[in-house]
């Protein structure tokens, strides 16, 4: 018998967030029956970051991200769409890794009758998609994702290129943090959101 895959230790998380965003790409998002890999991620730094929710400091909503590392952070976008977070750098400084397109390795079918019976890159690129094929909610907001549970996130087969760009829909920020690379994928995979607007690529 197969041994379960073991969730990333809380250390794992702890780093400089865009440094943990990077680590993230190619890890494996596991929620029950479903696993699928992470293709791109958007980093959201602390503390001079005027996109991140804690740029002007702690709130109700926005409390998860202060950690510990390895924490959930989920809210509603627009009133619609759920958004998956995962919580960097030591407690207390708030930061975090948005989760953004995801490859299926495992529960296709499951991840199908979520999305409408959408499959193909197309159905997981964007964060609402992913969350929507995991079934992510509210009640995983605050909640580790570094011990057995409803989702952990364990280690995969990381990526040999990743491309950079700027993250999407944060028109609000200061001109420079809108423009920074800040958003990266997997390079030679199609689980991407946004293709177009990718602007460079790094050697691992």
């Amino acid at each position: 018998m197969t041994a379960p895959p073991q969730p990333l230790a809380p250390e794992a998380f702890a780093g400089e967030c865009l440094a943990v965003a990077r680590r993230l790409l190619g890890c494996h998002l596991v929620r029950g029956e479903v696993v699928v890999r992470i293709t791109e991620v958007e980093a959201y730094r602390w503390p001079d970051d005027s996109a991140n929710h804690c740029f002007r400091g702690r709130t109700p909503r926005n409390a998860p991200m202060f950690g510990p590392p390895g924490t959930a952070y989920v809210y509603r976008c627009y009133g619609v769409h759920q958004m998956l977070n995962l919580v960097t750098q030591p407690a207390g400084e708030g930061a975090a890794v948005l989760i953004r397109a995801a490859e299926p390795v495992a529960g296709h079918g499951i991840i199908a009758s979520r999305r409408g019976g959408r499959t193909g890159p197309d159905s997981l690129a964007g964060p609402g998609r992913l969350a929507a094929a995991l079934a992510i909610d509210g009640a995983l907001n605050g909640r580790s994702v570094c011990a057995p549970g409803e989702l952990q996130v364990c280690a995969g087969r990381p990526p040999e290129r990743v491309r950079c760009g700027p993250r999407v829909g944060i028109d609000y920020a200061e001109p420079a943090h809108r423009d920074a690379p800040w958003r990266l994928a997997v390079t030679d995979s199609a689980w991407v959101s946004h293709p177009a607007r990718f602007t460079h690529e790094e050697q691992r």
